[in-house]
């Protein structure tokens, strides 16, 4: 560790009030960095993994009394900024006049009805998500309130990329901070006092999601089979198409034989073919992580308060918007990658059903439409007659953002569509129906109306 930079580091954390574990947390991650280690995962260090187990072939008798012993937990932490957003993304209007954290709430309370079991629920907030998100769930008071509902991510320094010292920006010092990523969860569970306080009322499991993703319930048959199994980590996979080449994916490590995960951040150049290679590396983190709670106590205590997480370094500029200002380093980790971490993790295969992610507007406007349906107990998937595949939706740029995207007009019927692609402005009436690959394309001035009707297998010029 370059001792000289780390104390500017530490002070400045303490100044801003962040706890041991966070410090102790962006201490790990500094040091990986300052001692020129490669961050990258090479493709000569791992190996494919082959085979896994199926949710579907799994043979357990579940098992409710477990549930007394588990918390489930959303990550909450993402403002939506990709998608035009200032706010909480979970606050946004998902289907039916409901957000995601309408479903959210209602999927937990449905849970206690049919199990007449308490079932713990807790978020990971954000400095920018929390306030939003306790005013917006003050209507659903039996999920719990303050501390036991919630507690929030810490923030880490961007780090100068020039000298590796603190970055900073008077102009506006809230620059200078960064979220550190996902992988977060654990320090801030540690450091927020979460973990000891969970271990002592008696938990032992946590379930752990992205609040964008809908499919992602409490699933008695994999809390029961994950129980049995004494796995002290487990992370569920699914099977990587074309759609998801560009994303992470599960691989062994070849010295170890235990699984890691591998980022597109942390791929070499010249291994970016094999890392897109989806018949080689069949599968990817969906970011829905079973953990033992014993196990991560246990971690933490084993490694002097800091998990051992991969780093991801990635290369910015302070100011994000001022690509000429100071260029910076983001430390970051992932959550999914303390699969590495916690000798004998496994992995089990889900179907699609239990990830229905919402990352960009295209997303957006495939969950509105009739293509999913909201299940009785308020999960969100697709059809039966997708057979389990969603529609490819490629909206133009335009409607990149939330509000830009909302003066589309009324959503198509998507049931039968295999790819809508709309090239320009459009407006869709009442009754529009999309079956196979359909492209709109609207020229020339102002906005084309795309008028009710069955459109298939067709480009059509507006």
């Amino acid at each position: 560790m370059e001792s000289g930079k780390w104390p500017a580091f530490e002070e400045k954390m303490k100044a801003e009030g962040l706890n041991e574990s966070a410090i102790a947390a962006f201490k790990y991650n500094y040091g990986v960095l300052v001692s020129g280690a490669s961050t990258m995962i090479p493709e000569s260090s791992i190996a494919p993994v082959e085979s896994l187990p199926r949710l579907e072939s799994l043979k357990v008798s579940p098992d409710a009394t477990l549930l007394k012993k588990t918390v489930m937990l959303k990550l909450n932490g993402g403002l939506g900024t990709g998608m035009g957003l200032d706010k909480a993304k979970s606050l946004l209007e998902v289907k039916d006049g409901q957000t995601f954290l309408d479903l959210i709430a209602m999927q937990a309370r449905s849970m206690r009805a049919e199990f007449q079991v308490p079932l713990a629920f807790m978020l990971m907030n954000s400095f920018s998500t929390s306030k939003d998100t306790l005013e917006f769930l003050a209507k659903y008071k039996d999920l719990g309130t303050g501390s036991d509902l919630e507690f929030v991510q810490n923030k880490a320094p961007k780090v100068t990329a020039a000298d590796l010292s603190p970055a900073s920006w008077p102009k506006d010092p809230s620059h200078e901070w960064c979220p550190p990523g996902h992988g977060d969860l654990y320090p801030a569970m540690l450091g927020s006092g979460t973990l000891d306080k969970l271990l002592e009322g008696g938990f032992r499991y946590m379930f752990v999601s992205n609040s964008d993703n809908l499919g992602a319930t409490m699933h008695l048959g994999l809390l029961t089979h994950f129980a049995k199994s004494g796995a002290p980590f487990m992370m569920e996979v699914a099977e990587r198409t074309d759609a998801d080449k560009k994303g992470g994916h599960l691989a062994k490590d070849a010295a170890t034989g235990g699984l890691l995960l591998r980022e597109s951040a942390q791929c070499p150049e010249e291994d970016e073919k094999e890392f897109q290679n989806v018949e080689k590396y069949k599968f990817f983190n969906t970011n829905n992580l079973w953990v033992d709670l014993v196990a991560l106590k246990a971690l933490f205590d084993k490694h002097g308060g800091a998990l051992p997480l991969p780093v991801i370094k990635n290369e910015k500029t302070v100011d994000p918007r001022d690509k000429g200002s100071t260029k910076v380093l983001q430390l970051e980790t992932a959550m999914g990658s303390a699969i590495s971490c916690f000798p004998g993790a496994t992995a089990v295969v889900i179907p699609r059903s239990r990830f229905a992610p919402v990352k960009t507007t295209n997303d957006l406007l495939a969950l509105r439409s009739d293509a999913y349906v909201i299940t009785p107990d308020h999960r969100v998937e697709l059809a039966p007659e997708r057979e389990g595949k969603p529609p490819n939706v490629k909206l133009d740029g335009r409607y990149k953002f939330v509000d830009a995207m909302e003066t589309l007009g009324a959503v198509p019927s998507l049931l039968h569509c295999k790819k809508l692609t709309i090239e320009g402005e459009v407006s869709f009436e009442p009754g529009v129906v999309i079956k196979g690959e359909v492209t709109f394309i609207a020229s020339g001035e102002g906005k084309k109306v795309v008028t009710a009707g069955v459109y298939e297998n067709a480009k059509v010029e507006l």
